[in-house]
Formats: C-alpha cells, structure tokens, sequence
C-alpha cells in the first residue's frame, strides 16, 4: 500500500521532525486545513498550520509520561488541498486518506481546520471497525439535521455520524438549539463524571475534539468561543482514563482559528495533539 498522496503545500512537519519514516512510524498526522467561512470568524482553515508552527518549538520529552513518544515515530502527511465543490465533496477526500492511514495500519490524527472535516474520518474509521463509539469534546451538539443549505455543515458533522448509527458520547456540551436530537449520551458542562463517561463508550472509542470545548479563557482562538469549557488538566484526564480503559482507535482536533499575536493557543492545541499521542501510544 503506498502511502497517501494528494495536493499538498511544501513539507511542514509536527514537532518539526526531520527524520520521518512513513513505513515505520506508528502515528500519522494529517493536516486538513478546511474551512466553509460560515463563522462569524473564518481563519480555521489556518489551524493547522499555526499548529504545527506552535509544535515545532516544543519540547520532545513529556515529563508527566516520562518519555519522548515521537522516537514512537510519527509521520505529517502534506496538508490537504480541499476541493472548493461543495463540502460533501471534502468530506469524501478526507475519507480517502483516512482510509489509506488505516489500511497502512497507522494511527490516524487529523488537525483542521473545520469541525466537518469529522464525518470523513469517521466514514473510513467505520470500514475498518465494525463496531465502535465516538467521544464528542464540544461546546456545541452539532446535531442539526441540515444548515446553511446543506447537510455537511460543521453544525450538522455530529448529526451525519448519528445516521451511520454509531454511537455518540458527547462531553462539555452547553449550547444546541432548539428541536436538536441529542446524542445517546450526554455530560453538559461543567459535568465531567469520568467513570460515567467511560462506562458510556464500547470497547473501541474515536475522540473528537473540538477546542471550543475548552474554557475560552484558555482557548479563545476558535469560531465559535463558549463560555464555561473544560480546563487543562481536567481534558488530559479524561483522555489518559479513555485511553488507559478503551482503545483509541483514531482522533482528530479541530476548530483552531487562529488570532493574530495570541501564540498561546496554537501551543496549547499541539501540546493537546502531542499529550494524545503520549496517551495512546
């Protein structure tokens, strides 16, 4: 199988690795750097590159897990060029080289980026495992049936997953809208039962995560900022306890919209994909 292709901007790599082995690393980022501009702000397709500027003057060595998991081997895709057709048509491209990750038997983290970008994922994790849950860390439900004049909104991403039948975990929530069919199980904000919330998930779990699900006060830089999110090291917690209990089995962390001058949530965004990788590896 070879490894994923598609456009791609000049090499720009996670943490700034440059030695990188696509056959031999275990963890395959993939920056897919969409946005539809329908927020109020319109910089998430930006994300990704912030991200992966912020991760590459990072320290390597993760005190808390005693280890330099990127000798683990982790790979950076090239960013997706998204079609400008319509957003079905993106999702349908980053099913493809999700799909290519797992075949390739590599852990996929996706970094957008728009929330919507999730539905591709999710597709091509759900050809691979049959049987599998989702954990949702949102400010937002993400359950409208359609919006914007169309399906594949990222206000909608949560809703299209619920069609595939696949169950849905949703963490953080404290905004949705009126009519809106929430998920199978929900923990608003400020809940955070972490016993409850793993006994929710099946054996093998997708994370999801929007960072509008932290606190704004630690991460203003999203779309769609809600006060009342998570904090630091109550998030790292709930990740390390699903991933200690369950199998991670791909994840993505979307919605960075970056601010111009304001770095410190662009490292708290590659700080959380690193402290993923740490978890899970």
């Amino acid at each position: 199988m070879e490894k994923p292709s598609y456009p791609a901007l000049e090499p720009f790599n996670f943490l700034g690795l440059n030695e990188q082995n696509y056959e031999k690393a275990r963890v395959a980022i993939f920056p897919a750097p969409y946005s539809s501009t329908t927020c109020w702000k319109t910089g998430a397709n930006e994300g990704p590159r912030a991200l992966i500027e912020a991760s590459r003057h990072m320290e390597l060595y993760d005190i808390e897990e005693g280890k330099d998991v990127s000798k683990e081997g982790i790979f950076t895709l090239p960013f997706l060029a998204p079609s400008k057709n319509s957003p079905a048509e993106v999702v349908g491209e980053v099913k493809e080289v999700v799909s290519k990750i797992l075949l390739d038997k590599k852990f996929p983290l996706m970094i957008g980026g728009e929330h919507s970008i999730s539905l591709g994922a999710v597709q091509a994790v759900r050809e691979q495992f049959s049987d599998f849950s989702v954990l949702q860390i949102d400010a937002h439900s993400d359950l409208r049936d359609e919006f914007e004049g169309t399906k594949f909104h990222h206000a909608c991403v949560m809703k299209r997953i619920k069609d595939l039948g696949i169950s849905i975990t949703q963490v953080g929530i404290r905004s949705t809208s009126e009519g809106e069919e929430l998920g199978d199980s929900v923990f608003f904000a400020p809940d955070l039962p972490m016993d409850k919330i793993i006994a929710t998930l099946k054996e093998k779990v997708y994370l999801t995560f929007d960072l509008d699900g932290l606190d704004p006060s630690i991460m203003p830089s999203t779309g769609t900022p809600e006060p009342g999110g998570l904090l630091w090291y109550e998030t790292l917690k709930l990740i390390k306890e699903v991933a200690q209990k369950r199998k991670i089995i791909g994840a993505d962390v979307v919605e960075l919209d970056p601010i111009p001058g304001l770095a410190a949530p662009d490292f708290l965004a590659a700080k959380l994909v690193y402290k993923i990788i740490n978890y899970i590896i």
